[in-house]
């Protein structure tokens, strides 16, 4: 009987370690099937995150691109704030050079002349002031960049596109062209 009742406790410890085996196998399964899961989210949440940085650092590039753009021009802005203003006032200037270059006998002329010459000094002292220059044009060589040639002449003793004559001054502001120089060219 005693070997009946220890085969009888070997079989139970026998069937006993089978089903904590299947429950181990499953427990094992369970867990390997949850950290298979785990590491897909692991590794999805890597992939939202690293594409997260990416669009941050974009939208950062972004806004720096942006800032140094703004800074660029509000500096243009503020270094040729003045064009619109001398563009205005160019035919007032042509007019008080024109008044200077007339030749007058009479003493009450020359007087006004005296003071046009003084209200023209203050405002190309202004101009100058605030970056406006006149484009020296006469006997220099013409450059297109800056002389606006509306008529040639063959001078002897002269080279070819030489200016010649100077019909309106023209005006730079700072290292941009306002106004060209209307000029007479030797051929």
């Amino acid at each position: 009987m005693m070997s009946e009742t220890m085969n009888e406790k070997v079989e139970e410890i026998v069937e006993e370690s089978e089903v904590v085996e299947e429950a181990t196998v499953e427990v094992v399964d369970e867990a390997a099937a949850k950290i298979e899961e785990l590491t897909k989210e692991i590794e999805e949440l890597k992939r939202q995150l690293t594409e997260a940085k990416n669009d941050y650092y974009k939208a950062y590039a972004d806004a720096e691109n942006r800032k140094k753009r703004l800074q660029q021009d509000f500096d243009t802005n503020m270094k040729y704030r003045i064009q619109s203003f001398a563009l205005d006032i160019l035919p007032a200037i042509d007019n008080f050079e024109r008044a200077l270059s007339t030749a007058t006998e009479d003493e009450a002329l020359k007087n006004y002349q005296v003071g046009f010459k003084m209200i023209y000094d203050q405002l190309m002292g202004a101009l100058k002031k605030e970056g406006v220059e006149q484009i020296e044009a006469l006997d220099k060589p013409f450059d297109p960049n800056f002389h606006n040639a509306i008529m040639a002449e063959k001078v002897e003793g002269v080279e070819s596109d030489m200016v010649i004559q100077e019909f309106q001054k023209g005006y730079i502001l700072k290292d941009r062209l306002i106004r060209p120089s209307m000029v007479k060219v030797s051929e």
